[in-house]
C-alpha cells in the first residue's frame, strides 16, 4: 500500500514537472513523510482527509508525498507493533487511534506528536506533552521566516525512568509522560498548575527537555518548542537525525535541506533522471 502510494505521488509529481503548463499551487504545503526506523512505522494523521484518510504503512526506508492546503490544522505520529488485517483492522503496540489502519481519533499515550497549523503564518511543533514512543523530525524546506528544525531525534525508550517505561515482553515500547502515570495537577498543569506561571518544569519534563530541547517537554513550553514559517514545505521523518538532509519537490524543483543547507536542483530532465531510478526501484518492489 505504502510503496503503490509513494509511486501515485512520484509520478503525479512527475506529470507537474514535465507539463508546461502546470502551474503548483502556492497555497498548497508538501509534506513527504519517511521512515528511516529499522522497523514499519503506521503513521496516523488527524484530520486525515488529505492524507490516505488517516492511516497507512510506512515499512522501512520508504516514503509517501501528501499535500495540504493553508486552513488544515492538525497532528501526525508514529504507530508501531501494529498488526493490520486484510479489512485494515488491528491493534497497535504503541500510539493506536482504535482498532483501525486508518485513523478518525488522535493515538493513545504514550505518542510522539508533530502539530501543524497552516495559514499565511504556518505553526508547527513536535510535543512529548503525551509520552514518546518514536523519535520524530519535522524539517521545513523553502520557507520564509524562523523555519527551525523541530522534533526529538534521541531515543527516550533507551533512557526512560523507569517509573514511566512502557514495557513489552520486558523490553521499553515507549515512554510514558508524568501526567499519565501520576496524574496530578503539578505534572498535568490543571487546576491551580492550569497557567504558565505555576506549571513549571518538573524533575521529568526536564529529562525530556534534556533529550529533545526543540520538543515541547510540558504544557507551558512554548519559548524553544513551537515554530513558525511562511510558505513552507515539510519532511516528517521517524528515527532521523536533525541535521540529516531531507528533499522535497516544490515549484518544479527538487530542493534539499538539512545541515548542508538549501539546495535546489534544477531543471525538468534533471529532476527526472533523478526520479527515474527510484520509480523503478518502486516498481521493482512489487
Amino acid at each position: 500500500m505504502a510503496r503503490h502510494n509513494v509511486l501515485l505521488s512520484l509520478l503525479l509529481i512527475l506529470l507537474m514537472i514535465s507539463s508546461s503548463g502546470t502551474k503548483y499551487a502556492e497555497s498548497a504545503r508538501i509534506f513527504t513523510i519517511v521512515n528511516y526506523c529499522k522497523e514499519t512505522v503506521w503513521p496516523g494523521i488527524t484530520p486525515g482527509e488529505n492524507f490516505d484518510g488517516g492511516g497507512f504503512e510506512l515499512k522501512p526506508g520508504q516514503s509517501i508525498v501528501f499535500t495540504a492546503p493553508v486552513g488544515w490544522s492538525g497532528r501526525i505520529w508514529g504507530r508501531s507493533g501494529c498488526k493490520f488485517d486484510k479489512m485494515g483492522n488491528g491493534p497497535c503496540q504503541t500510539a493506536s487511534c482504535g482498532n483501525s489502519l486508518k485513523c478518525g481519533a488522535s493515538g493513545q499515550t504514550p505518542a510522539s506528536l508533530a502539530e501543524f497549523t497552516l495559514a499565511n503564518v504556518d505553526f508547527y511543533d513536535v510535543s512529548l506533552v503525551d509520552g514518546f514512543n518514536l523519535p520524530l523530525v519535522v524539517t521545513p524546506i523553502n520557507g520564509k521566516g524562523n523555519c527551525s528544525i523541530a522534533g526529538c531525534d534521541s531515543d527516550l525508550r533507551s533512557s526512560c525512568p523507569s517509573e514511566l517505561a512502557l514495557k513489552s515482553k520486558g523490553k521499553v515500547i515507549a515512554c510514558r509522560s508524568a501526567c499519565d502515570v501520576f496524574n496530578t495537577d503539578e505534572y498535568c498543569c490543571r487546576g491551580v498548575y492550569g497557567n504558565p506561571v505555576t506549571c513549571q518544569p518538573t524533575y521529568y519534563s526536564k529529562k525530556f527537555k534534556e533529550a529533545c530541547p526543540t520538543a515541547y517537554s510540558y504544557a507551558y513550553d512554548d519559548p524553544t518548542s513551537i515554530f513558525t514559517c511562511s510558505g513552507t514545505d515539510y519532511v516528517v521523518t521517524f528515527c532521523s537525525n536533525r541535521k540529516k538532509q531531507v528533499c522535497t519537490y516544490h515549484n518544479h524543483k527538487l530542493v534539499c535541506g538539512g545541515s548542508d543547507g538549501l539546495k535546489s536542483l534544477m531543471g525538468r530532465w534533471w529532476t527526472l533522471t533523478l526520479a527515474l531510478p527510484i520509480i523503478a526501484a518502486l516498481w521493482m518492489g512489487f
